[in-house]
């Protein structure tokens, strides 16, 4: 019977999702302290895109959300232009 030759494949492959894991468990530990991490994040985007809202996205740092709302694809778009 001949000898399979796939092992060096397999090995390669086994490092690679490892690798992976790895870094998926530093990056849980990195942020365990904190475990509504992405909730905060969450929060103060939407905080400051209700506060960019209320002054009519006209302050600075506000660009970015009103290039995003304002185009024809979302039917809110308004030419400042004319």
């Amino acid at each position: 019977m001949k000898e399979p030759h796939n092992y060096a494949k397999v090995g390669y492959s086994m490092i690679v999702v490892s690798a992976s894991l790895a870094a998926i468990g530093l990056l849980a530990l990195a942020i365990s302290s904190d475990v509504l991490f992405s909730d905060h994040m969450q929060r103060e985007s939407t905080a400051h895109f209700n506060e960019c809202k209320a002054n009519d996205f006209k302050t600075e740092g506000c660009e970015k959300y009103w290039d995003r709302i304002n185009n024809e694809i979302s039917g809110i778009y308004v030419d400042l232009d004319n």
